[in-house]
């Protein structure tokens, strides 16, 4: 089995979830008391936010490239980014280490196929939702992307930071994002892409009649296949 290097604290309230998603699926795949190796490198997550705020992105790719070369140092043989948005510095990242980076949006992108869908829509950050480092990643692969309208872009971005990345799971909060998925699928979004790992915290698959993709579930599987290989 090999090592995964994860980056976390992205935040940390997903980054429960990673490891508890790469455990599972260790379990499921071997039995027994088999668990996954990680390296875990928890970030702190207030300092990013300001060079995102700032813009400066630079910074983050600086930061995240230190801190996956640590990771790889202490002997990761995979690299994961334990969230979103901060594959907008994916290429800084990879691009600082030797071992390979298992992308998010790819992994997402091959889940989403597998199930049959071409036309999808995506949650997240407004950076997520708005920069091309995602989107067109997913058109690059073949699929036709939809994202909420402006102002509903802006509600999704201000519950992520303001409520999930602190812990807080809101009904009022769930009721709306639930109404901006049934509003994506009138526009013909076959599924949903949960871009941003703390949304599967809030919306539960039994919560919409609309397919989910728990970004934060595939990519964390994704990894261990790898480890696996």
């Amino acid at each position: 089995m090999k090592t995964i290097g994860l980056l976390g604290g992205m935040s940390w309230e997903s980054s429960l979830e990673y490891y508890r998603a790469m455990n599972q699926a260790v379990k499921e795949r071997l039995g027994g008391l088999h668990s996954a190796k990680i390296l875990m490198n928890s970030l702190e997550f207030q300092e990013l936010r300001d060079l995102m705020c700032a813009g400066d992105w630079d910074a983050i790719g600086d930061r995240l490239g230190a801190a996956a070369g640590v990771l790889e140092r202490a002997g990761a043989d995979i690299m994961v980014i334990g969230t979103n948005t901060m594959h907008k510095v994916a290429d800084r990242v990879a691009g600082g280490v030797s071992v390979p980076l298992v992308h998010i949006a790819d992994a997402t992108a091959e889940e989403a196929r597998k199930r049959g869908f071409s036309k999808v829509a995506l949650l997240g950050t407004v950076f997520t939702m708005e920069d091309d480092f995602y989107v067109g990643r997913l058109e690059s692969l073949g699929f036709e992307v939809l994202v909420p309208e402006a102002g509903d872009r802006r509600i999704v971005d201000r519950v992520i930071f303001e409520e999930l990345c602190k812990g807080s799971f809101l009904d009022g909060s769930r009721a709306e994002f639930l109404r901006i998925i049934d509003a994506l699928a009138v526009r013909g979004a076959e599924a949903v892409i949960l871009g941003c790992t703390e949304i599967g915290l809030l919306v539960r698959p039994g919560d919409t009649d609309v397919p989910t993709l728990d970004t934060c579930l595939i990519h964390a599987r994704k990894a261990v296949d790898a480890a696996l290989s």
